[in-house]
């Protein structure tokens, strides 16, 4: 009942943070001119007045930046619960196995490389398309290299996984630092500004493309929820309840590569997201899989774009990389979670 009961505040929760976005900005829309502007695109029309300038940037502009946020915080955080369920640690997180570090060498590559390239100059797929493309490219290199890594003798351990993805971090962090270094003042901005994070390259082109590689996670990963808690025993036992735990770890790392590196190629590095949200879910609700990746995406969704909210209205008319939002958000609250919970450092 419990469980039911948190799933159904989150639910809410995310519903009024979608209206809360999708209002505030330089023009004012009211939660009720909100749902009037969507339901007259079905053909309900409410007794709501509204303007044609409003619905404009209600459709055009807000919403499909509301969107963006709702599938990359869902994306993070049930990769992030996923993941700290395969390592059977609720401090780890994506940047251990390698995905954002290989995500930004690889965009940081093409920003201030490939985009020098006259093949590159002038041409669409040079800009964005290239960075998005090289940034999930990226993630999913350096996962599947730690993979390999730790698994040459046929079997992967938690240690190997771990060992393997400090090493992959450090040269990652080392290379992207090495090119960072010959980058010009340009190319010096707009790699720290992607480095931090953003969700302002919003479209729908932008939410199309990135929903099957949301979704496909978002479907696969609860289905591994059982799975998850049996290996929460341990490899043996869960291997005595009759868990393939190598596949098991190969589907974990797979569909939380394919939701990390398709939010980091569309949103940049956005840290904490993966790492807070679960972290608090178990202190709410316990950390039974079967609830916590669910909820998780949903938490992670409120929680992202809840943070762009303030990312765009706390020094309007510019706009607060969101990485350093989460970041302040999240560090202080993780500290408090840990001196409050000490206990749940072992799952």
């Amino acid at each position: 009942m419990q469980r039911h009961g948190i799933r159904i505040v989150l639910i809410f929760v995310l519903i009024i943070s979608i209206l809360i976005a999708a209002g505030t900005g330089a023009m004012s829309i009211t939660p009720l001119q909100v749902i009037a502007i969507l339901l007259g695109k079905v053909g309900i029309h409410l007794p709501v007045s509204f303007t044609v300038g409003m619905a404009e940037v209600l459709l055009q502009i807000r919403l499909p930046r509301v969107c963006l946020g709702v599938l990359v915080g869902a994306g993070l955080a049930i990769a992030g619960a996923a993941i700290q369920g395969l390592f059977r640690n609720p401090m780890a997180d994506p940047i251990l196995i390698g995905i954002s570090s290989g995500a930004s060498l690889f965009a940081v590559m093409s920003i201030v490389l490939l985009s020098s390239l006259p093949i590159m100059a002038g041409s669409r797929i040079g800009g964005h398309y290239l960075l998005n493309f090289a940034a999930f490219a990226g993630a999913c290199l350096s996962s599947l290299l730690v993979f390999r890594l730790s698994g040459g003798a046929g079997r992967t351990g938690i240690a190997a996984l771990l060992l393997a993805g400090l090493a992959v971090n450090a040269l990652c962090n080392a290379l992207t630092g090495l090119i960072t270094y010959t980058a010009n003042n340009e190319e010096l901005r707009s790699v720290t500004f992607w480095l931090m994070g953003s969700l302002g390259g919003a479209s729908w082109k932008v939410i199309l493309s990135l929903l099957p590689f949301i979704l496909v996670p978002l479907w696969g990963l609860p289905r591994a929820a059982k799975s998850l808690n049996a290996y929460a025993l341990g490899e043996a036992d869960a291997t005595y309840l009759g868990i393939d735990v190598r596949r098991l770890k190969i589907a974990v790392i797979l569909l939380s590569t394919l939701a990390v590196g398709a939010s980091v190629a569309v949103s940049g590095i956005i840290g904490f997201v993966g790492l807070i949200v679960p972290h608090i879910l178990r202190v709410l609700s316990g950390g039974d899989h079967r609830s916590l990746l669910v909820n998780s995406a949903l938490f992670g969704s409120s929680l992202l774009t809840l943070a762009d909210v303030c990312s765009r209205t706390l020094i309007a008319p510019a706009e607060l990389p969101i990485g350093i939002i989460t970041a302040v958000i999240g560090t202080p609250l993780f500290m408090l979670l840990l001196s409050r919970q000490k206990k749940i450092i072992s799952i």
